[in-house]
């Protein structure tokens, strides 16, 4: 530990009054403490078992987890099932959306899922190329790039609409 009353990663904070989500990577970071986040790849199958396996290397270890979105163009589960699998399990999660496979259609609504299901931190990237991935004949969507994924993530949360257009 850092400073003597930084929050010990891996035990449930108290939800505090005044605090737009209850979610402990926004807690640290609000209190000015360094946070600490670990990226894990989603497993090339359905078994959530495998995902439980790859977050628990981290207990006690991280603030947040980080769910990557198809990373290096190869196909694995979906960061959204990642983050609500370990959401359910009490783990703070960051969701990776990459601009690269969707569009902003898809993308809006797999935000809009992910935070029925208690996702509540995202991380917008551009996404690596499909030639480098498993699948180089797939085509590339790029409707948005990162900073227009930005703001439409900002808008669907600050102003409750969708951008279209």
């Amino acid at each position: 530990m850092i400073f003597d009353d930084e929050p010990v990663p891996g035990f449930s904070l108290p939800i505090l009054p005044g605090h737009v989500s209850p979610g402990r990577l926004e807690r640290i970071l609000r209190a000015g403490h360094f946070a600490v986040t670990a990226e894990i790849a989603p497993p090339d199958s359905a078994d959530p078992g495998e995902v439980y396996a790859r977050a628990s290397v981290f207990d006690g270890t991280v603030d947040a987890i980080n769910a990557t979105d198809g990373s290096g163009a190869n196909c694995h589960m979906s960061s959204v099932g990642v983050c609500s699998l370990l959401t359910r399990q009490g783990y703070a999660v960051v969701m990776q959306v990459s601009c690269r496979d969707k569009n902003r259609i898809a993308i809006q609504g797999d935000v809009l899922g992910a935070a029925a299901m208690g996702v509540a931190n995202v991380l917008c990237l551009t996404g690596d190329g499909v030639q480098a991935g498993d699948h180089p004949q797939s085509k590339p969507v790029f409707d948005l790039d990162c900073m227009s994924l930005l703001e439409l993530i900002r808008t669907m949360r600050d102003e409750s609409r969708f951008q279209s257009g």
